[in-house]
């Protein structure tokens, strides 16, 4: 499927699992921290919408205006952090990098990249909106 081109009808009924949807007051920005910091892919861009893809898994950006009607607009806090609560892994890619790459930017790393008891290094990065985003790869 060609995420640039294909019609929402037929992408959404494509999405099977768990889907997650993030909603921004800025599609744009968000998509760029998740590219320049992650080196995610972004497909669809706009001002109202992105498909991001990391691996097979795909995620969807939705700007704020785009849930006019939904009841969880509502529930969206006016400052970050918006996702207090939910933390994003990102296996696969390395903390350290995206850790490094974050600060530069002067995004908060919220946790520096460590080995886990669990087996992997990761770190906890948020973004400009405060959802938490941690990379992890299995510790050497």
């Amino acid at each position: 499927m060609d995420l640039e081109t294909v019609p929402a009808e037929e992408f959404g009924r494509s999405l099977t699992g768990i889907g997650v949807n993030l909603l921004t007051p800025n599609v744009r920005a968000l998509a760029g921290f998740l590219e320049q910091i992650f080196g995610l892919s972004v497909h669809r861009l706009s001002d109202d919408f992105a498909i991001v893809r990391h691996g097979q898994m795909m995620m969807q950006l939705h700007a704020d205006g785009t849930y006019g009607a939904h009841p969880l607009l509502g529930l969206v806090p006016e400052t970050p952090p918006r996702g207090g609560g939910l933390q994003l892994f990102l296996f696969g890619i390395d903390p350290d990098d995206a850790a490094a790459k974050a600060e530069a930017a002067g995004h908060m790393v919220l946790e520096q990249p460590a080995d886990k008891p669990h087996g992997l290094r990761e770190g906890t990065i948020l973004s400009p909106e405060g959802y938490a985003f941690s990379p992890a790869i299995p510790k050497p």
